[in-house]
Parts: structure tokens; C-alpha cells; sequence
């Protein structure tokens, strides 16, 4: 089963934040359109309905590309995307005029953050990786 390796990293990459997104939706929708509670994340809402599950599918394909030299486990090499998405959604959520959230708030989600994305490439992409034949 050689055949195709990027494409199944890409697979296996995006399989947990699309479903994953897809929840966030659904409770958003049933939020904002049945209980009318005022979220504006309608301008925002692209960025990680598009941006987020390619950025996993290309992380995890040069985690794949990587693995012939020596490398961080899966885990560490998928917290390191945080490093990469952070500051794009930051810059957006500036540039729209967004509630910019605070330094300190900052400083107290993105280590949280950085567990979630260790714990969520170990285990869940990992397990994808495995199933796929490309661990």
C-alpha cells in the first residue's frame, strides 16, 4: 500500500478538524437560528471552515515527508501547527475588526491550545496515520 502516501497523509490529516468543524457548525446554527443567541462569527467563519482541515491535510503531509529523517513524534509536530495557525487568526480577527482578545487571555488559551493540538495529532491523526498504512 505505497501507492498514493500524500494523498492518505492529506486524508488522514483532515478527517479530525472536519468533523470536528462540522459540530462547531451545527451548534452554532442551532444556536444563532432556533435560540437567536447573537454570535457574530459570520465573517469569520471561513477562515476555519477553509483554512483549518488544508492546513492539517499539508501539515500531515510533511510530517509523512519528514519521517525519513529523524523527526518529533506526531504529536509534537502537530502542536507545532499551532505556531502557524495562531497568528494567521489573529491577523484576521484584526484586520475584520474583531474583538481583539487581550494579551493575558492570549497567553492563558494558547497553552491549552497547545495541549488540544498535542493530544488530538497523537492520538486521533496518529490513529489515521496507522490506519491508512503511513505511520
Amino acid at each position: 500500500m505505497s501507492k498514493y502516501t500524500y494523498l492518505r497523509a492529506y486524508m488522514a490529516g483532515i478527517v479530525v478538524p472536519t468533523i470536528f468543524l462540522l459540530v462547531i457548525m451545527a451548534v452554532f446554527s442551532v444556536a444563532r437560528f432556533i435560540y437567536h443567541v447573537p454570535i457574530p462569527i459570520e465573517r469569520v467563519i471561513v477562515f476555519p471552515m477553509a483554512m483549518v482541515p488544508n492546513l492539517w491535510g499539508a501539515w500531515n503531509m510533511l510530517y509523512v515527508a519528514l519521517r525519513s529523517r529523524p523527526h518529533l513524534p506526531v504529536g509534537f509536530h502537530g502542536a507545532a501547527l499551532l505556531f502557524v495557525i495562531a497568528p494567521v487568526g489573529l491577523t484576521l480577527a484584526r484586520t475584520l475588526d474583531l474583538q481583539f482578545p487581550t494579551p493575558a487571555f492570549a497567553a492563558t488559551v494558547f497553552p491549552i491550545g497547545l495541549v488540544a493540538y498535542y493530544l488530538a495529532w497523537k492520538y486521533l491523526v496518529g490513529f489515521f496515520n496507522e490506519l491508512l498504512g503511513i505511520a
